[in-house]
Parts: C-alpha cells; sequence; structure tokens
C-alpha cells in the first residue's frame, strides 16, 4: 500500500490516459494533502472523471476488497471518495448510504522498474535498505535531508512537551524539571525519573532550592530509596529530614525503589548519582531554571550554567550507603551538551511555538548547529557511509532518519529514497 501511495502522491502514474475499471478516463489534477490522521489517505484532492471536475477524498489499497476488511462500507468518513485507488481491483465497492465507489487500477500504469526497484530495496537484510546505493546521491542532497530530519526531531518533541505542558497546567518552570529529569535517567531511568517529578509538587521544590541538603532529602525520599538502613551518617540525615519533610507537605507515597534500573549501566549513570545531580541544579535560578536557561545569552553561558557538582558526600558514592573509590561526581562537558542538544533547546523550540514568538524556534536550532557531533553507536553506523558529522545538527538528524525512517522501512516517505528509486529506474 506504502508504494500505491507512493505513486500517487508523486504523480508517478504514467501520463497517458487512465481510465477506471468502469471505462471512464481520469486526470489527476492534484493528487491532494496526505492525510496523517484517521480518515481518508489523501484530502482534498481534484480529478477529473469523464467530464465532470471533482474535488474530494481520495482512498488507497493494494485491492480493492480492503474497502470492505477495514470497515469503510459502514463509516460515513468515506462517503465523500471521490475515487478508489487500488493496485489490483477485485471486488466493487460501496459507501455506508449504498452508493458505488469509482475505482482506479493502477497496476498496469506506471513504470515497473520503479516497483522492482523498491522490492530491492526492501529485501535489503541492512538496517539501511540503501547501503549500496547512498554514496551515489549528491553530498548536498544528503545534508538538507538531514537538516529537515533535525527540525522534525525538535516537532515530534516538541508535540510530546505539549502534552506534557497540558498535564503540568502550563507550568513550564515543572514541565522542564520533567523534561530535564527524564532525560537525565537515561533510557533505562527515563519513565522512573519522570513518576519521580510527578509525585513532588513544584512549590515544595521551589520553596527549597536554596536548601541542597532539603531537596537530596525529598528527591532521594520520594524515590523511595531512603526506605531501608544505613550505617553511614548522611543516608540516615536525609532520611529523618524526608520523615519531616514528607509530614510537612502532606507528600503522596513514595515511590517503588525497585523501578530504579542499575544493571548493565556505568556507575556515573547510576540513578542514585543523576538524582543527586539533578538536585544541585535545581538550586539555581531560585525554582525559575527555565527562566535562567533563557536568559542566558550564548551557548557558553548555558554549559557553564550546568556545571554544577552534587554534595562531597557524593565524590565517594555512587550509590546511597555504598561507598567507591574518590571521584568527582560533576556533570562532565559531553553530558551538559547532551542536555543542551536533548531538553534545552527542544524547550525553547516549544516555548518559541505556544507563544508565537518565531525567533525562538530558530535560536533552539543554531544551538544545536553551533553544538559538537554526538557520538553514539548510531552515528558510528552512519559513519560506514557518511562523512562523520560535523555538528550535533547532523548527528541528531542521523538518529531521527535511522529510527523513524531506515528501521521502519519507510524508504517511500524519505527524501534519499525516493532520489535512489527514480534515479535508477
Amino acid at each position: 500500500e506504502d508504494f500505491v501511495v507512493y505513486l500517487w502522491k508523486h504523480r508517478l502514474l504514467q501520463a497517458g490516459p487512465l481510465h477506471t475499471v468502469q471505462g471512464e478516463r481520469v486526470e489527476i489534477i492534484s493528487p491532494g494533502q496526505e492525510n496523517p490522521d484517521a480518515g481518508p489517505d489523501f484530502l482534498a484532492s481534484r480529478v477529473r472523471i469523464g467530464n465532470t471536475l471533482w474535488a474530494g477524498n481520495v482512498e488507497i489499497h493494494v485491492c480493492s476488497s480492503a474497502w470492505f476488511r477495514h470497515g469503510h462500507h459502514q463509516d460515513p468518513a468515506y462517503d465523500n471518495i471521490i475515487l478508489h485507488v487500488v493496485y489490483k481491483h477485485d471486488k466493487e465497492v460501496h459507501t455506508s448510504n449504498g452508493k458505488p465507489v469509482t475505482n482506479l487500477e493502477v497496476k498496469s500504469y506506471f513504470d515497473h522498474r520503479l516497483q522492482n526497484n523498491y522490492h530491492r530495496l526492501m529485501s535489503n537484510h541492512s538496517w539501511l535498505a540503501c547501503n549500496n546505493l547512498i554514496h551515489e546521491l549528491e553530498p548536498f542532497l544528503i545534508k538538507h535531508w538531514l537538516d529537515r530530519m533535525l527540525v522534525c526531531r525538535l516537532e515530534r518533541k516538541a508535540a510530546e512537551a505539549t502534552a506534557y505542558l497540558n498535564y503540568f497546567h502550563k507550568h513550564w518552570e515543572h514541565l522542564f524539571l520533567f523534561m530535564l529529569a527524564r532525560y537525565l535517567g537515561g533510557p533505562a531511568n527515563s519513565v522512573s525519573f519522570g513518576l519521580l517529578i510527578q509525585r513532588i509538587p513544584y512549590a515544595v521544590v521551589a520553596r527549597n532550592c536554596d536548601q541542597p541538603f532539603v531537596l537530596e532529602a525529598l528527591f532521594f525520599g520520594q524515590a523511595g530509596l531512603l526506605d531501608g538502613e544505613f550505617e553511614a551518617a548522611y543516608p540516615n540525615w536525609l532520611k529523618k529530614e524526608y520523615a519531616y519533610l514528607r509530614k510537612k507537605y502532606r507528600l503522596p507515597d513514595p515511590m517503588d525503589k525497585t523501578l530504579w534500573k542499575y544493571a548493565k549501566m556505568r556507575p556515573a549513570a547510576f540513578p542514585d548519582v543523576r538524582i543527586a545531580q539533578l538536585a544541585a541544579i535545581m538550586q539555581l535560578g531560585e525554582g525559575r531554571l527555565f527562566k535562567l536557561v533563557m536568559n542566558c545569552l550564548d551557548n557558553q553561558q548555558t554549559q557553564r550554567l550546568f556545571a554544577v557538582k552534587p554534595g562531597d558526600y557524593w565524590d565517594t558514592h555512587y550509590r546511597l550507603g555504598s561507598s567507591s573509590p574518590e571521584k568527582r561526581k560533576s556533570i562532565g562537558r559531553e553530558s551538559i551538551n547532551s542536555i543542551m542538544i536533548n531538553t534545552v533547546a527542544p524547550m525553547i523550540f516549544v516555548y518559541g511555538k505556544e507563544k508565537r514568538q518565531d525567533n525562538l524556534p530558530e535560536q533552539s536550532i543554531q544551538m544545536i548547529y553551533e553544538l559538537p557531533a554526538e557520538s553514539n553507536h548510531i552515528t558510528r553506523l552512519w559513519n560506514r557511509w557518511l562523512d562523520p558529522p560535523e555538528s550535533a545538527a547532523e548527528s541528531q538528524g542521523m538518529l531521527e532518519l535511522y529510527k523513524n525512517y531506515c528501521i521502519p522501512r519507510k524508504c517511500l516517505r524519505c527524501t534519499l529514497g525516493y532520489t535512489i528509486l527514480r534515479r535508477n529506474n
């Protein structure tokens, strides 16, 4: 079906006369707008059938009988279909009010070398379906598409942040804390960090930002990590302070500590260390950290802002109650850059969108362009076929392309895949 959508969207059906299954001549004036939501596949299409110019929606299937399998014959949303485009016509179809639907069978109306190239891409067992062909593309085209992937990534993160913004009742500082905490949690503990922030009223955090010990007691207590016996004095002090805070602020029940994951993780990324670092960050800005970030004049100032270190206790601990060789647990430059790429820039982007301040999305994109490229297993995979990324903008584009196009095999929706198919047909 994706291939038929590709043919229709890019007007790749032959230029000669097309005819419906019923024998009427078809002229495609405009394929319309692809619909990403529920309902017909293309909206506001314009098609001349016989002597009549129709404006309406178009539905696409591999076989016309899929109309019934998908229940369209019972759905009034499909009653205004002007054309049913199928690869193979195997059954007459009708709308919910019994009106016959006009069918266009396309299997004889396109260059089949396109289909052969498509099957060749889909049958490639590499994660990069075009790995044998991508080197033929112009570097400018690849760079342009990676630029577009960066914007898509920011827009996707903005949509996610907007949903949480409504959950936090338009409280930008609470949302920023939530997004920052989830990023610090990494893939293993992102959800747990999100749950932690939801269990702490932001007003309580803001009221105690000038008291590092209180913040740690609050975070570790609500994380459920003070539920146990400790020999050292510091965690016992935290435990005592948390008992007082829980009663004073009538806090909800703490999390189940088994939700926190430690397996197959570098000690520096243990949730205890990340929680301590989060508490250190939250001491900035007197409860207005996001405002402080927004007021930074450049990347260097933002980097200095996040260059914090938790208390001395953490120099010799990765987990509460378990000592370790001495090592400062400051947030390093690479981690700060990642925070800026994955939390600060998306938050500025979505804030600009919500407040209709067009300069802010541009500022967030520029921030990413000025940061060094990330190095991870995905960017290293790309290095087999593309030049190493020159900035975080390119590495972010690579991540988006890999996760949302290459792995799910959406070659027909990818500019690179589209160009390869057309160039080699």
